[in-house]
């Protein structure tokens, strides 16, 4: 356990965007399940990508990382009958391969931590016996898995996670017959479906996508290639906040073109007025008055903890809103985040799905809890550059979930920090 102490101070100065975890679990089983070898760069290995790598090793496949680069080979995965995984707190690592292991018709055993049992797998659960897979499970680890996927039509409800709909994306192509997944609810955090199919795409997988459907033609196979993982939005956008409200921060590592969803924090930034730049692969974002807007956060719930800072400090009261899901991830995030802004001496209000913000808040010296979850630590990061007075973080060993090189880019930029460890 760890506790960050920070000393005010605004952020300035040139970092380069960590790679994007979302890419790196995607690429990383999409080389699994290929023949032959693989080759991933700009790799940064976060706890829930060590977690998928330790699966797909469990699972058979050959590992290799040195000097940023992963080279991975599928010859041997999915061989065997029998495997147990840990998933740590990797939500992607376990949503991801419930599906694909039963694909291929092997018992497993998959554990993780306490909270990652708590996060709702209710689509699979409903939906996997009904294609031939047993699944034991009462809500807390171990889950035991057997039987076979079998191909088919799969109703998914589209407003609990996206990584389920990902998750059978990538089993079913390499079945026996086609397979058709009908979206039954809104889709919530479409772009990382999107990010998915491109991904898959990449790697010799063809999805056929149509409205509130998807089609998997069956008997495909994954195609060894070499894939160049991008920049990271979600992770980039703390710092473009800290841009926003201290001196011109400079992001560099990101590409206007990617799949990536949290890439609409520009789209953000300028409902917010905030002053930016971007240029090759540079982000720039400069001190800014901040306007008061409203947010719908259906499709970028990640970007929800450090918009809540922004709106915080606008002019005015805003809306953040379609944030429902954030009860279900690491921490319960709309609480954490009410929490929190409460604690900073922030003038807002809850609803059920988000907060009402009224704004121009001053942030008070404090102690906040980071409720073990790595994005309410990094927003609070952003937002203690601000405030009043020094700031102290719990859990702020948190960020190695995500970014573990998060307060080293922090000192970078010029901020002051101290992690003390409690251990």
């Amino acid at each position: 356990m760890c506790t960050a102490i920070i000393t005010p101070k605004k952020l300035s100065g040139t970092i380069t965007a960590p790679p994007s975890k979302s890419e790196l679990h995607r690429a990383i089983i999409c080389a699994a399940m290929a023949e032959g070898p693989s080759e991933i760069n700009n790799v940064s290995l976060s706890n829930d990508v060590l977690a998928t790598l330790k699966a797909v090793k469990a699972l058979g496949a050959s590992v290799m990382f040195a000097e940023n680069k992963l080279m991975i080979n599928g010859s041997s995965a999915f061989k065997g009958n029998k495997v147990e995984i840990d998933c740590d707190e990797s939500g992607s690592t376990l949503r991801f391969l419930i599906p694909i292991v039963a694909s291929f018709g092997i018992d497993a055993t998959f554990r993780g931590k306490e909270g990652l049992a708590k996060r709702p797998l209710g689509p699979y659960l409903d939906t996997l016996p009904e294609h031939g897979v047993n699944i034991n499970f009462n809500n807390r680890f171990p889950l035991n898995l057997s039987g076979c996927l079998k191909e088919g039509r799969f109703a998914v409800p589209g407003d609990i996670s996206s990584q389920f709909i990902s998750g059978l994306l990538f089993a079913l192509p390499r079945l026996s017959h086609d397979s058709e997944i009908y979206i039954s609810s809104p889709l919530e955090s479409s772009n990382y479906v999107d990010l998915t199919i491109g991904i898959l795409s990449h790697f010799g997988i063809e999805i056929i996508k149509k409205e509130n459907t998807f089609f998997i033609p069956g008997k495909q196979t994954f195609k060894a290639a070499t894939y160049n993982v991008g920049g990271d939005w979600s992770s980039a956008s703390f710092f473009a906040v800290a841009g926003a409200l201290g001196d011109t921060v400079h992001i560099n590592g990101l590409s206007v073109d990617s799949l990536q969803g949290d890439k609409a924090i520009l789209k953000v930034l300028e409902k917010y007025g905030i002053n930016y730049n971007f240029s090759g692969d540079m982000l720039s974002v400069y001190p800014s008055e901040i306007n008061p807007t409203d947010i719908y956060s259906a499709q970028i719930p990640d970007l929800v903890p450090i918009l809540s800072v922004l709106a915080a400090k606008a002019n005015g009261p805003s809306k953040i809103w379609g944030a429902s899901r954030l009860k279900y991830k690491e921490s319960n995030r709309l609480k954490a985040i009410f929490q929190y802004l409460k604690v900073f001496g922030a003038d807002l209000e809850e609803t059920d799905d988000g907060f009402i913000i009224n704004g121009k808040s001053e942030f008070s010296k404090c102690a906040l809890k980071g409720c073990n979850d790595h994005r309410i630590v990094m927003a609070m990061a952003i937002a203690a550059t601000v405030a009043a007075g020094k700031v102290s973080i719990s859990d702020a060993q948190a960020i190695h979930k995500s970014y573990p090189n998060f307060f080293e880019d922090f000192i970078k930029l010029g901020g002051i920090v101290n992690v003390i460890s409690l251990d």
